[in-house]
C-alpha cells in the first residue's frame, strides 16, 4: 500500500474504480444479451451456432458504443461515497444503454428507411451490419462528448445528454440524405440503400467512417460551448449550430485531404461500382484521421 500512496492511490480510489469496472462489465454483458433480444433471436445462437457474422459486427458496434459511453462516465470525478459512485456510473450506463438502442431504431426508421436492419442483418447482410455498428458508436461517441461537457448527476445533465443526442440523430439522417443524393447523381439514379441491401460492402465502410467521423466532430463542437444547467434551448440550439458547422468545416476538409492522399484515383468507380473494400477502407481511415486531429486542434 506504501508504494501506491507514494503515488497518490488510495484505498477509496482502488473501490471507485472496482465499483465501475464491475458495473461497466454487467453493463457490456446486458448490451450483448440485449442484441439478441431486440431482434427475437438467442444471441448465443446466432454468434456461435449459425456463425452469423452481420450478427456479429452489430453486436461488436453496440458494444463498443456502451463502453465509449462509459469512458464519459468514468473519466469524471469521483463521487463522496460508494453509494453515489456506484448511481452515478449506473445512471450513465443505463441511460447510454437506452439511447444508443433508441438510436438504432431512429436510425433503422428514417436514416436507412428503405431496409429492414434487423432483418438484413439476421440474414446475414454485412454491409447493413457495418452501417448499423457505425451509427451506434457515432451515437456513442456524440453521448460522450456530452458527458464530459457537462457536470454533476442532476436532471439537467440528462436533459443535456438528451438534447444533443436528438442533435446527433439529426445530423445521422442530414448525412445519409447527403450520401444518398451524391450516389444518386454519381450512379444514374440508383439508390444508395438499395446497394447496401445488395451487398456492396465498400459502400458500406464509407458510410461507416462518414458516421464515426461525425460522431467526433461533436467532440470538437463542445469545446465552443459553456455549460449552463437550465439553459435548455441555448444548449439545444448551440449544439445544432455548432455540430452543423463542424460537420460543414470536416466535409471540406475530407473533401482537400482525400484529392492529396488519394490523388488520380477515381473513389466513385473503385468503392461504387468495383466495391474495392481495401479502398474504402483507406477512405474510412482517412475520415476518422481527419475527424480526430480537427477534435484535438480544436481542444
Amino acid at each position: 500500500m506504501t508504494l501506491f500512496q507514494d503515488f497518490g492511490i488510495t484505498q477509496e480510489l482502488l473501490v471507485m474504480l472496482a465499483i465501475d469496472l464491475g458495473i461497466a462489465v454487467l453493463l457490456l454483458a446486458l448490451m450483448r444479451y440485449m442484441q439478441g433480444w431486440s431482434a427475437k433471436v438467442n444471441s448465443s445462437d446466432e454468434l456461435a451456432v449459425r456463425d452469423n457474422f452481420a450478427f456479429g459486427i452489430s453486436t461488436a458496434g453496440a458494444v463498443a458504443a456502451l463502453g465509449i459511453v462509459l469512458t464519459g462516465a468514468i473519466t469524471g470525478a469521483a463521487a463522496h461515497t460508494y453509494l453515489q459512485e456506484a448511481i452515478g456510473m449506473a445512471s450513465y450506463g443505463i441511460c447510454g444503454l437506452i439511447l444508443i438502442k433508441f438510436g438504432r431504431f431512429i436510425h433503422d426508421k428514417v436514416a436507412l428507411n428503405h431496409v429492414d436492419k434487423t432483418a438484413a442483418i439476421l440474414k446475414g447482410n454485412i454491409p447493413v451490419a457495418i452501417v448499423d455498428a457505425a451509427a451506434a458508436m457515432a451515437t456513442a461517441l456524440v453521448i460522450r462528448a456530452v458527458l464530459l461537457w457537462a457536470e454533476d448527476l442532476t436532471l439537467n445533465t440528462f436533459i443535456a445528454i438528451v438534447s444533443a443526442f436528438v442533435v446527433s440523430q439529426l445530423m445521422l439522417v442530414v448525412l445519409t440524405r447527403v450520401l444518398e443524393i451524391t450516389y444518386r447523381r454519381r450512379n444514374k439514379g440508383q439508390d444508395l440503400q438499395q446497394a447496401l441491401e445488395e451487398g456492396n460492402t465498400a459502400l458500406a465502410i464509407r458510410h461507416a467512417g462518414s458516421m464515426i467521423a461525425m460522431g467526433f466532430t461533436f467532440n470538437a463542437a463542445s469545446h465552443f460551448m459553456v455549460y449552463e444547467p437550465t439553459a435548455y434551448i441555448t444548449n439545444l440550439f448551440g449544439w445544432f449550430i455548432f455540430s452543423l458547422a463542424m460537420l460543414l468545416v470536416l466535409s471540406i476538409l475530407l473533401w482537400l485531404v482525400k484529392k492529396l492522399v488519394l490523388a488520380r484515383i477515381d473513389l466513385s468507380d473503385e468503392i461504387e461500382r468495383q466495391q474495392n473494400i481495401g479502398l474504402a477502407s483507406v477512405e474510412m481511415a482517412i475520415s476518422i484521421a481527419v475527424a480526430i486531429i480537427m477534435t484535438g486542434l480544436m481542444a
